[in-house]
């Protein structure tokens, strides 16, 4: 008894930093493609004189002011793959700064696309920066707007370094990583619930003052122009729409689809921790629409 209540106080006593210590993923898919050139994948789309690439093409900043923002396309649209970037994120007042990198094919279905997002909503000092991942499938702009958020603060200042944030989609199921850890598993529990058209991978920087800092409260303000992003080690692995039918998209996990214990421990981790909002706990919205919850 006595051994039982000694080990009961050590863990009482153990700083909070220890009981949440960020755990092993065990596998970090990051590490099994080499970065590519800039221009090897991508193509600047809009806002040109606002983005610079490096002259060896392994970086690229972009920048939001009163003109304009600026956002760049894949080369190729994907069936599935692995889809990531490091992204160093502006300090300071930010609000109303949309900085996202996603998957999307709204230009070949307007009004009725999929759309797979990783966006930093800005915000002001003293408070952290919202990463929000959301998932649309076959229609956001048709009256019928059903994103399906979940949205953290992370456990690093995203401002301070590089960060790797990726994408990984396969045919059961959309995982979001943040430097290899788990963080969302989106499966697929049918086809009208899940993506399955050939999507374009993006990325942009623009104002998103509207919604973006606590729903519009705080807008971007121009006194603070540029809000710069900076990104780097562009990676992509996958199955474009004209690979052949036998292409496998790169693996979630040692065994190839789904995750491991210890994936799904480290994911369990962030989001107990970290995560700020899911859609499917809230009640506000009507879940008819969303049958995955």
């Amino acid at each position: 008894m006595a051994l039982l209540q000694f080990f009961f106080l050590f863990f009482l006593t153990l700083p909070q930093c220890l009981i949440n210590a960020q755990p092993s993923p065990g596998y970090y898919p990051s590490t099994k493609l080499s970065p590519i050139h800039f221009y090897q994948a991508y193509n600047s789309q809009w806002g040109l004189q606002h983005q610079s690439v490096a002259q060896d093409q392994s970086s690229l900043t972009f920048w939001l002011d009163k003109y304009s923002g600026s956002g760049f396309k894949s080369k190729t649209p994907f069936r599935s793959g692995y889809f990531a970037v490091s992204v160093k994120l502006q300090t300071g007042y930010t609000a109303g700064v949309n900085t996202a990198f996603y998957l999307s094919n709204n230009e070949e279905f307007p009004g009725f696309h999929d759309e797979v997002d990783v966006e930093f909503l800005g915000t002001i000092p003293g408070r952290p920066y919202t990463l929000q991942t959301n998932v649309y499938v076959m229609g956001s702009g048709d009256g019928r707007v059903i994103g399906r958020e979940m949205r953290f603060h992370l456990w690093f200042d995203p401002t301070a370094d590089f960060h790797n944030y990726a994408i990984l989609w396969n045919p059961q199921e959309i995982i979001f990583f943040v430097d290899d850890i788990p963080i969302r598993q989106y499966t697929k529990n049918s086809d009208a619930t899940f993506p399955r058209r050939p999507m374009w991978v993006y990325g942009s920087i623009w104002d998103a003052s509207s919604w973006a800092t606590e729903n519009g409260k705080y807008k971007a303000d121009y006194n603070y122009q540029p809000f710069v992003s900076r990104l780097t080690k562009f990676l992509v692995g996958g199955c474009s729409e004209y690979s052949a039918a036998g292409c496998q998209p790169p693996a979630a996990s040692p065994t190839g689809y789904g995750l491991s214990t210890a994936q799904y421990t480290a994911m369990r981790w962030a989001q107990q921790n970290y995560k700020v909002y899911d859609y499917c706990s809230d009640t506000s919205r009507d879940h008819s629409l969303t049958p995955e919850c």
